[in-house]
């Protein structure tokens, strides 16, 4: 047998063979085996074949689709119906950039869902557009592990990233040619990601092949793509999601509206990476609103660009949001869009979403209206440089703006900020920390935001044109994806209540709670040493917010009415809120479709997911660069907070760099502890050492290990305990203390014995020594 015999077999089966349907079609046999698996790993190296990790091979010249092929369900399209993407190991040419629906699916009995592998037999339909009827579903792909490389005699071992993962994996180095790598290529404290197999050798160990090299241990820059990686989040977009964007350019003023004349400005920070927002406002002239403005909050028309049923748009939905690391960012949309044409850059005219509003005297939103412009953003604008120039301290940039642009917006953010405080919304004080990166990627340190009134501007401002799209929605009995944030639970709510009665703070009984009782704590414990843990209490007691279709408002800003219109290159939210408000209001072309609406449940739930997932992935960034900038101060003594407390031990904040690190609880002193959830304290059944949250400590830095992300202190002076000044425990158990020492010292009733009264053993019945008896 020779490979052009090979290849014609494979060729005429028309669906990828294996090494078995070879052996048999061929009639080999015995040690004839050992050429076949030669000829067929020279073919797969000078690409004649296509080789799957489950060991099927097909023509790599082969423009047909195979007839059957494992896939994954990567979503529902406009119609409701599910579509799939070839799997990781699928390499066949023709579906690689293929269209293809899943058929049949509503008469299984278990349907697929999204992320699920299945064995599809497949269809073809033209040359871009492909059917698949499940044969099989295989289930979830099983999770990929990150992680660092050693060489352990003869072996590669995988330590995992995870802290969660109890055991490590040994490379399968016979499945490095895959991905075209070599032993030669692997060195200790290389960082990878690999996938699981079934198997296992005899050590015991689990076997994970080789998926991709992240980098080494010794850079600081892969610290993010690690964390991002544990998460499943993707660094580079599909080849055919970008291409999308090449012929796109901005579109003429046709019949949209001419702001070009208008100096919008946007404010953000100096690090920033997305301009998708400026604003403006003047005086109402209109009599009839003496003291009132009108504002323009102008976002870009990424709906424009991006529309439904495009590559672009699938790829935007799977991600969900942009994800923020300390030193890099993973975009929603491609370079493209995200920094030129949907970046409101002062560079050149933009397509932009325009709302216009009109306040009155007290902040209340007495009009608003959608509309479809261009734009010439008329500066770039940085807090601070806001700030110093409302204070009179101005530059070549901000001099001529002061008085017709800088004045009027801090008029009106003045208005709506007292408006503000009038409805109530939560004033959780819980300073804003940013990692500090050096030149050379290390972090420096840890730095707090400065909140100054130029960030309260545009977040009010913003705040108003959420309210307003909205509004304009529930007008037009539209789809909208409100953002909803429920009051607190009950059960939470009680836990935190009686905590703060240790400090001689309360809730009102018998009352729905609502956000200005909540400030009121929070104004009165503002000045003491204890007021970072009231703020934490509270915040803790607070429901999550999430994306519904349905409107249960908006608890901490004390609104009915909520959604985010201002971010759609960062939010896939705001997309679909802007091509909802585009179809309600005849704006043209990119509105939302029946089948997107009919999906919306779905989207929600799915951004809710995504969204969860990058906070963990960026808080994960944040803590194994905090352990690699403690890696250097193993055995220095600092001072800190107790930030959390768990079964497991005590989390500590230092204060000089405000980096966290765990106290292990095997760590403290020999005791059996309880974790006090509504107490937020460790305490010792035996010593009663209270270890409580917020309080004071000093903490020697024992270990860290950047890869896990964690730090581990060593608490000095535990004997002591932690316990919070003044903080004298809720009334609660004091009440029940008092009563249980009250019954303890009672007389019991007559002929009953006092079980609390200490047993003796009579004068007579005592040993004169301790000597055993014979």
């Amino acid at each position: 047998m020779n490979s052009n015999a090979l290849l014609d077999f494979i060729k005429q089966t028309g669906r990828p063979v294996s090494k078995r349907d070879i052996v048999t079609h061929f009639g080999i046999k015995g040690a004839e085996r050992i050429p076949l698996k030669r000829l067929l790993k020279q073919m797969v190296a000078e690409g004649t074949l296509l080789q799957t990790s489950s060991q099927m091979y097909i023509s790599a010249d082969n423009d047909d689709a195979p007839k059957t092929s494992v896939l994954e369900v990567a979503g529902i399209t406009v119609d409701g119906d599910l579509f799939a993407i070839p799997a990781h190991d699928e390499k066949s040419p023709a579906l690689r950039n293929a269209h293809i629906e899943l058929v049949g699916t509503e008469n299984m009995r278990s349907a697929p869902g999204v992320g699920d592998r299945i064995l599809a037999e497949i269809k073809k339909i033209d040359d871009s557009n492909f059917e698949a009827k499940v044969l099989r579903i295989l289930g979830q792909p099983k999770a990929r592990i990150v992680g660092r490389i050693q060489k352990h005699k003869k072996r590669w071992i995988i330590e995992s990233a995870n802290r969660k993962d109890k055991h490590d994996f040994e490379l399968a180095t016979h499945l490095l040619d895959e991905i075209k790598m070599s032993e030669d290529d692997l060195s200790d404290g290389l960082l990878v990601e690999v996938q699981p197999l079934p198997d296992q050798v005899r050590s015991g160990l689990k076997r994970a092949k080789l998926v991709r090299v992240i980098g080494n241990e010794d850079d600081r820059r892969a610290i993010s793509r690690i964390a991002a990686a544990q998460y499943g989040l993707p660094f580079e977009f599909p080849k055919d999601v970008v291409d999308e964007t090449a012929p796109m350019k901005v579109p003429n003023l046709g019949k949209r509206k001419d702001y070009r004349k208008i100096p919008l400005v946007t404010i953000d920070g100096a690090d920033a990476r997305d301009f998708d927002d400026a604003v403006y406002a003047e005086a109402d002239t209109d009599p009839r609103n003496e003291g009132g403005y009108n504002l323009i909050v102008a976002i870009a028309d990424v709906a424009y660009y991006v529309q439904v049923g495009t590559r672009l748009d699938t790829e935007a939905f799977k991600r969900g949001n942009s994800t923020y690391f300390p030193d890099l960012v993973l975009p929603m949309l491609p370079e493209k869009l995200s920094n030129d044409l949907c970046s409101l850059r002062p560079d050149g005219e933009r397509a932009c979403m325009v709302m216009e509003m009109k306040i009155d005297r007290n902040g209340k939103l007495i009009s608003k209206s959608i509309h479809r412009g261009l734009m010439h953003s008329a500066a770039r604008l940085i807090y601070e440089q806001v700030q110093a120039a409302i204070e009179g301290v101005t530059d070549e940039l901000t001099g001529p703006l002061v008085d017709p642009v800088i004045k009027p917006l801090y008029e009106a953010f003045a208005i709506l900020d007292k408006a503000r405080q009038k409805r109530g919304a939560l004033e959780i004080d819980m300073p804003e920390k940013r990692i500090v990166i050096d030149d050379d990627g290390h972090m420096s340190g840890l730095a707090t935001r400065e909140r100054l009134d130029a960030h309260k501007l545009i977040e009010e401002f913003m705040i108003l044109a959420n309210v307003a799209a909205a509004e304009l929605l529930q007008a037009k009995d539209a789809l909208c994806m409100y953002r909803i944030h429920d009051k607190p639970s009950a059960d939470r709510l009680e836990a935190a209540s009686t905590f703060l009665e240790g400090f001689g703070l309360s809730l009102p009984k018998g009352q729905v709670v609502k956000p200005h009782s909540l400030n009121n704590i929070l104004s009165r414990a503002k000045d003491m040493d204890y007021a970072p843990v009231v703020n934490e209490v509270i915040l803790r007691s607070q429901s999550q917010a999430v994306y519904s279709v349905e409107n249960i408002g908006h608890f901490g800003l004390a609104l009915q009415n909520y959604a985010h219109f201002t971010s759609p290159i960062r939010r896939y939210s705001d997309l679909v809120v802007h091509r909802s408000l585009i179809k309600a209001y005849g704006l043209g072309e990119g509105g939302l479709d029946e089948g997107q609406a009919v999906r919306g449940p779905e989207i929600a739930d799915h951004i809710s997911k995504t969204e969860r997932t990058s906070m963990e992935a960026e808080r994960s960034a944040v803590d194994k660069y905090t352990a690699a900038f403690l890696s250097d101060k193993v055995g220095l003594e600092m001072s800190g907070r107790i930030s959390g407390l768990s079964r497991f031990g005590l989390f500590v904040k230092l204060d000089e760099s405000g980096a966290d690190g765990i106290v292990p609880i095997r760590s403290l002193p020999d005791d059996y502890y309880i974790h006090d959830e509504q107490a937020h304290a460790l305490i010792g059944r035996k010593k009663r050492l209270v270890f409580r949250l917020s309080a004071r400590v000093t903490v020697r830095i024992a270990d860290t290990d950047p890869l896990t992300g964690s730090a581990t202190f060593e608490l000095l002076d535990a004997q002591r305990g932690a316990d919070i000044a003044g903080f004298k425990g809720p009334e609660k158990i004091r009440r029940a203390r008092r009563q249980e020492g009250r019954r303890k010292n009672a007389s019991p009733p007559k002929g009953k014995p006092n079980k609390y009264k200490k047993k003796t053993t009579p004068k007579h019945k005592r040993r004169k020594n301790n000597k055993p008896q014979s």
